[in-house]
């Protein structure tokens, strides 16, 4: 095989391996065909020319590697960009989600404030009809207003009349005033009189006091000589209401409380106990009527000592008004008047 020259060969090892197989199968071909110099010559400057295009293809071919790496890295940051976009676009759908659930409220919210403007037009309709009736109320009160100018007139006159009045009043202040410094002398004097008259009433009390203790000696005095007057007439008078004593009436203190009158007696056969009380007056005064409640504590003191006995409640009075007996009738109380012996 004819040798190829070295320029050309190293052109031809810069050429893709595929290009490059092509140019040395044709220059073999050459070579077997045994060109002449002219062909040959021919041929070198086609493949000179060719050479030269496959210059130009091989720097291409570096263009178009650049390219594509170039390429390459923007398809890379486009699928990276193309993620984020998947991503943006489920955000945006899930934003989609809410708004069209946002659209749903709104648009009940929008329903309910359709209904409440209908309530607003009534309530409008209403207010209108009130200021029609509020119009009518002013244009009374204008009217009232001119009565009332009319007799707030009136009322400074009468202030006039008034004014002179009060001077006269104060005129009269000053003799009234006058009139109570005289007064106050009066006054004095007569406080200086209650003193006195205090001091005697204070003496009077004193007196009334120590009056008191004695009608109040003069009183328990009576009260005995009544009660042993009692003690000694009361068995005969007891039998007139079926009671025959067992035993002496006595005056006894029984579960802490004064008996004035205790005895046992027999009644239809059987034995019972005498519980009396003295009063003097038997009448309906609050004082006096309190003798039924001592009767009855006297008689718990009894039943508390000695059981569950029959009990016959006896009152010893001097005088007794008739209300006071239907009490003691009522209550089952032997009421014994002086009289009665």
């Amino acid at each position: 095989m004819q040798a190829i020259p070295l320029d050309l060969y190293e052109e031809l090892e810069a050429l893709d391996p595929r290009i490059k197989s092509v140019f040395l199968k044709l220059f073999d071909y050459l070579m077997k065909e045994r060109v002449t110099k002219d062909d040959f010559q021919r041929l070198t400057e086609k493949v000179e020319k060719l050479a030269d295009i496959v210059a130009e293809l091989a720097e291409a071919q570096k263009s178009t590697k650049e390219e594509l790496k170039a390429l390459s890295k923007t398809v890379s940051e486009l699928a990276e960009a193309q993620k984020r976009t998947d991503q943006r676009l489920a955000e945006l759908a899930e934003a989609q989600k809410r708004t069209e659930e946002e659209l749903k409220a709104l648009s009940k919210t929008v329903s309910e404030l359709a209904e409440a403007q209908k309530r607003t037009d009534q309530k409008l309709a209403e207010l209108a009809e009130t200021q029609k009736r509020t119009e009518q109320r002013l244009a009374e009160l204008a009217e009232a207003q001119k009565r009332t100018d009319q007799k707030l007139a009136e009322l400074a006159e009468a202030q006039k009349r008034t004014d002179q009045r009060v001077a006269e009043l104060a005129e009269a202040q000053k003799k009234t005033e006058e009139e109570l410094k005289a007064l106050s002398k009066t006054v004095a004097e007569l406080a200086e009189a209650q003193k006195r008259t205090e001091e005697e009433v204070r003496t009077l009390a004193q007196e009334l006091k120590r009056t008191r203790q004695d009608l109040g000696g003069l009183s328990l005095s009576f009260s005995y000589a009544f009660e042993n007057e009692a003690y000694r007439m009361l068995p005969q008078v007891l039998k007139k209401y079926g009671l025959e004593l067992e035993d002496k009436l006595i005056r006894k203190e029984v579960a802490g409380e004064e008996i004035n009158f205790f005895a046992t007696a027999r009644k239809n056969g059987k034995t019972v106990y005498i519980v009396g009380e003295t009063k003097l007056r038997l009448d309906d005064t609050k004082k006096r009527d309190d003798v039924f409640k001592q009767l009855e504590k006297k008689i718990s003191a009894v039943k508390k000592v000695y059981g569950d006995v029959q009990i016959v409640p006896l009152i010893v009075t001097h005088f007794a008004k008739e209300s006071m007996l239907k009490k003691a009738k009522e209550k089952g109380i032997i009421v014994v008047q002086s009289f009665e012996w």
